[in-house]
């Protein structure tokens, strides 16, 4: 059962990964340019594959994951663009449960609305604000959606906004989101917003003793949690050859970063990679939900 503590949100060490990366607004020729152009009729696309378990030590699924992609081909260009999302909800009875689900929800319609409508709908123009804030402004709507479904409750999230080769992530608590190149090599593109973690940068344990220290599940930051929320936000590119992970704890926790780039990378398509993915983690123990979504950029 996860845990948020009361502390260590102020001065906290700030990592690479949360620099202030803006994004700007989407102009007519910013959109054009980041359409590909295929003479040959080739249309590129997001490939995508996804597996959720409840584990073998739970009675209920507190995970949730949220995912739609599309593109957009015409006069021989194309726009690839897609949502992705992973959550896992914290709190007693069915809090936990109400909170990953009203989380994804809310962020999901309001990129839909505030991105997604107003591009590729009847009459198109630019949205209003950059990716980053569109983003941003979600989470936070999502914050206070799960106030309001699931008194008491919380969740983490983890997020990417992607549109054409740019990803935007959006991240609070201690989901993941990995880079898992072919070649073998896979970066963890988010930081864990836990006590541990903290305590790690501060110097007060080492890396090692993270790993089975008895609180390594209280959170620092989650949604739902206390009236403020700072979500880190920031840019990426798609692995060229390669896969976006997003995934809970459920898995990461139990299945080394090593052991899930030989799954991904060995698997003939990312579907079966995402459901190779759960089952190394029920077999691990599965102690935890488990949650997997796998997106491939394929030109």
């Amino acid at each position: 059962m996860k845990q948020i503590a009361k502390f260590f949100r102020r001065n906290r060490k700030t990592s690479g990964l949360e620099r202030p990366t803006a994004t700007m607004p989407i102009n007519p020729g910013q959109f054009s340019e980041s359409i590909g152009q295929n003479g040959d009729g080739h249309v590129n696309q997001l490939v995508t594959g996804s597996a959720i378990d409840v584990g073998q030590r739970r009675e209920n699924n507190e995970d949730a994951m949220l995912g739609f992609s599309g593109n957009l081909a015409q006069d021989g260009k194309n726009q690839v663009f897609g949502f992705f999302a992973v959550a896992d909800g914290m709190g007693g009875h069915r809090n936990g449960e109400l909170a990953s689900e009203f989380a994804l929800r809310a962020v999901g319609n309001h990129v839909m609305s505030n991105l997604y409508n107003p591009l590729f709908g009847p009459n198109p123009k630019p949205p209003q604000n950059s990716l980053r804030e569109i983003l941003e402004s979600g989470l936070l709507e999502a914050h206070r959606q799960v106030q309001r479904s699931a008194p008491g409750g919380g969740c983490t999230i983890t997020t990417a906004l992607i549109f054409g080769t740019q990803v935007v992530i959006g991240h609070v608590g201690d989901s993941r989101a990995y880079s898992v190149y072919k070649d073998g090599r896979i970066q963890a593109l988010t930081q864990d917003h836990t006590l541990v973690n903290r305590l790690v940068d501060m110097g007060e344990i080492t890396a090692e003793e993270a790993e089975t220290h008895p609180q390594k599940s209280v959170l620092i930051r989650a949604l739902g949690q206390g009236s403020d929320m700072e979500a880190d936000i920031f840019t990426s590119i798609m692995p060229q050859q390669g896969y976006l992970l997003l995934c809970t704890d459920g898995l990461w926790g139990v299945v080394s970063d090593s052991e899930m780039q030989k799954i991904i990378n060995s698997a003939p398509n990312a579907n079966l990679a995402a459901e190779l993915l759960v089952e190394a983690a029920n077999k691990a123990g599965g102690p935890d939900n488990i949650a997997a979504i796998l997106v491939q950029l394929v030109d």
